[in-house]
């Protein structure tokens, strides 16, 4: 096999040795979150269909620190595909950004129904946590979008420009029905779509890089 010529690449920019490991450990993490909260919005009184997702973490909520520690791993497994994507910087500064905020969510939980204007009267901490969460999202989506622009293997570029693709507009509408419809069904179903998007992205991207191969490095040329 003809040996590369000098300054020609191996490879798209995968990573470094160890980001194998930290991607198989953010591919366990987040879906092992997202496991813990659905496991507790299922358990909480009332259909688990309906109503925001957070409700799950509210004071008085009988699984509301299991919900809290489950989005508390989530956020890790989002900071380690951080971690692992460093060399690709908008991405890992968009997802590293993206884990703050899903943390903050986690410390900083919402009232009991999550009320918010113009429709209910909200508490600092309805509009923190609130804030945190939308901006989060918005933040993963501009993460989609740098990963399917970044040197990767193209399977992980182009399932990162169909997710980007897929979330923008149901995020859209999800934030317009906040805005002019409030709390209902049409925002349930349409912040859980945007939720199982988000973490089949973030586990299929985190396994994909846990299966693949450093590469990416020039060949110097000889002197």
């Amino acid at each position: 096999m003809a040996e590369p010529e000098p300054g020609q690449l191996t490879g798209p920019v995968v990573g470094t040795a160890w980001t194998r490991p930290v991607a198989a450990a953010a591919g366990l993490a987040v879906p092992a979150g997202a496991v813990v909260m659905l496991v507790a919005l299922a358990a909480a009184p009332g259909p688990w269909t309906t109503g925001y997702v957070s409700e799950a973490g509210t004071a008085g909520q009988p699984y509301a620190v299991p919900y809290r520690w489950g989005l508390v791993l989530l956020a890790a497994g989002v900071a380690l595909l951080a971690l692992a994507l460093r060399r690709h910087r908008a991405a890992a500064a968009l997802l590293g950004a993206a884990a703050l905020l899903a943390g903050t969510s986690a410390v900083v939980p919402c009232s009991g129904g999550c009320p918010l204007p113009p429709y209910q009267p909200a508490t600092p901490a309805d509009l923190v946590h609130a804030g945190a969460s939308v901006a989060g999202m918005v933040l993963l989506a501009g993460a989609m979008a740098a990963v399917a622009r970044a040197d990767l293997p193209r399977t992980v570029r182009r399932v990162a420009a169909a997710s980007a693709v897929v979330i923008v507009p149901i995020g859209a509408a999800l934030g317009l029905t906040m805005l002019v419809v409030g709390r209902g069904p049409v925002g349930a179903v349409l912040e859980r779509l945007v939720l199982v998007v988000a973490v089949t992205w973030l586990t299929g991207t985190a396994v994909a890089l846990a299966l693949s191969r450093p590469g990416g490095r020039s060949i110097p040329a000889r002197r």
